[in-house]
């Protein structure tokens, strides 16, 4: 049972991750990468949707009926979408207004949607939890390193809520390196594509096993 959790949760972080191996979600990861800032806070809130959705439908696995189930899942998944849109406009009003759509789009995800149907309508709560827990981190994970990539290449920093992560030329190259021009072209919307095609060319180059 503990090697079934512990491989639950780690298929995520790699061999299942979602927008380099299993290639879904990619509507957040072009469209809120282009700051390490936005990529976590849209991570996070996918992780905490995917997470209480999987328990829920698992719990309810045996009550909900086959022919309506689909539905009701959404009803679950848009319910916690509602908390995270709350807490978010609550607590991290300026990272609301920048990840704007994309929360309320968190109910349509096919990553979130796609597990509920094809893992905790079929297994226990504890594997659920794993699951989702494992997924939502390997997608937290990804966006973070996609929005890492287009914000160093396209600003020449790396900021969490408007300051920098820590002190170093990582986080800010331009004043490192004083002749430094930030590629602009990586921080719009073609550079993501062209980010993610890249990234998705190098995940690819490695065994998922």
């Amino acid at each position: 049972m503990a090697k079934s959790i512990v491989q639950e949760f780690t298929k995520g972080l790699w061999k299942e991750v979602p927008p380099f191996r299993l290639v879904l979600g990619l509507c957040p990861v072009l469209g809120v990468t282009t700051s390490v800032q936005n990529g976590l806070g849209m991570g996070l809130a996918t992780t905490f949707v995917l997470l209480c959705s999987n328990i829920l439908v698992s719990t309810l696995r045996k009550v909900i009926p086959s022919k309506v189930r689909i539905a009701c899942y959404i009803i679950i998944i848009a319910t916690f979408v509602i908390v995270v849109e709350q807490v978010m406009k609550a607590f991290a009003f300026p990272l609301y207004q920048t990840l704007g759509v994309f929360i309320p789009l968190i109910v349509v995800n096919c990553i979130v949607l796609g597990r509920a149907e094809a893992f905790a309508s079929k297994n226990g709560i504890i594997l659920s939890i794993a699951d989702g827990l494992g997924i939502g981190l390997g997608f937290t994970c990804s966006l973070a390193a996609l929005s890492a990539v287009r914000e160093i290449i396209g600003k020449g920093t790396i900021t969490i809520w408007g300051a920098p992560l820590f002190e170093g030329p990582i986080v800010n190259i331009a004043h490192t390196f004083p002749d430094f021009v930030p590629f602009e072209f990586m921080v719009q919307a073609p550079g993501a594509f062209v980010c993610l095609g890249l990234m998705l060319c190098m995940m690819n180059l490695v065994p998922s096993k």
